[in-house]
């Protein structure tokens, strides 16, 4: 199986729509972006989700770990996502202040893998890999080269989710799976009509191509 987990969401009809057709994960963006929330706001947004066993995502770039770890628990979050360039120390140290999972990002660029890959595997939870770009830390809409880090990956999987994230859209989601076999396919922009809005037509055909994919 193949879970799938909605992020940057910035209305709560969106919430919904993604509970609604049965997300494994629903994210909010706390950290700098266009799609950041306050902590009111991510309450507001994350509330229809929070009776339907919809696990909650929040994204982090502060490095003030006790301030991440306080808001996680105010929100109630099922997932911390480290996104920057967190250390498998960071998450260590995360993890003995929060009881939920950390999950941390991995920013793909040319050359495949960082060298920080394995270690971030031993100490994280879930590890998302995302694309290294100029444009920002994520949601830019932009694909890594997925065959390059394949192999690569193989030697790293155990316990830990690998998350796919960075350009995913419906029309691609199923060549990511064929590719990198992860736990789970992380989607914002792929499926927005706008910066922050979801686009129900989409979201709906992103869920579709994940579980026609999988259930061929």
């Amino acid at each position: 199986m193949v879970d799938v987990k909605f992020c940057g969401m910035t209305r709560s009809d969106d919430a919904t729509l993604a509970a609604d057709l049965s997300a494994a994960f629903v994210g909010v963006i706390l950290a700098q972006s266009p799609r950041q929330l306050t902590v009111n706001q991510a309450r507001a947004v994350l509330a229809p989700v929070r009776e339907r066993r919809i696990c909650t995502v929040g994204v982090f770039d502060s490095d003030d770990l006790d301030l991440i770890a306080d808001t996680a628990e105010t929100l109630a979050l099922g997932v911390v996502q480290l996104h920057g360039d967190a250390s498998a120390d960071d998450v260590e140290a995360l993890a003995r202040r929060y009881h939920g999972e950390v999950w941390a990002v991995l920013r793909i660029g040319r050359v495949g893998l960082p060298a920080a890959a394995a270690e971030l595997f031993g100490a994280a939870d879930g590890v998302v890999l995302d694309t290294l770009s100029a444009r920002g830390l994520g949601g830019t809409g932009e694909a890594f080269d997925w065959q390059r880090v394949a192999s690569s990956l193989e030697e790293l999987r155990g316990t830990t989710r690998v998350v796919v994230a960075g350009g995913l859209r419906p029309d691609n989601v199923a060549s990511a799976i064929d590719a990198l076999a992860p736990d789970v396919v992380d989607v914002s922009s792929g499926v927005e009509s706008a910066t922050g809005i979801k686009d129900p037509a989409r979201v709906r055909a992103f869920m579709d191509a994940v579980r026609h994919h999988v259930t061929r």
